[in-house]
């Protein structure tokens, strides 16, 4: 086997507000066999919980409220709850090696772009 078949032992834990993608890309990493997590960064008064998964790539989704309240069947959420929200992932997205706006992008593209990435920077 050579280097190119090897799995990727790097843990990938993916952070954004509610409605970003973080289950959905995280299922899809791992349907390739990445070893990635989701974390509920934005429920967390803990302002680091993504250390206490011990990254070794930080991935952060970007929607806007708009994009949320559109993604979330109701289509209504308030817009103090997306603040505090905002507020929790700051230092995560501060940290992260790679961000995504996630708002005019689909599940695909996004996956696309975090396995190139994570391929370019092994």
């Amino acid at each position: 086997m050579d280097a190119s078949q090897q799995p990727d032992r790097r843990r990938v834990v993916v952070i954004g507000p509610c409605a970003s993608g973080k289950t959905s890309l995280t299922k899809r990493l791992r349907a390739q066999g990445f070893d990635a997590r989701a974390c509920g960064q934005e429920h967390s008064e803990i302002s680091e919980l993504w250390r206490h998964m011990a990254p070794d790539v930080l991935i952060g989704l970007r929607i806007d409220l708009q994009t949320l309240r559109e993604r979330r069947s109701s289509g209504t959420w308030s817009g103090a709850i997306y603040a505090r929200q905002q507020e929790r992932l700051a230092s995560g997205y501060a940290h992260a090696d790679l961000v995504i706006d996630c708002d005019a992008v689909g599940q695909d593209d996004v996956e696309r772009e975090v396995v190139d990435w994570l391929r370019l920077h092994g």
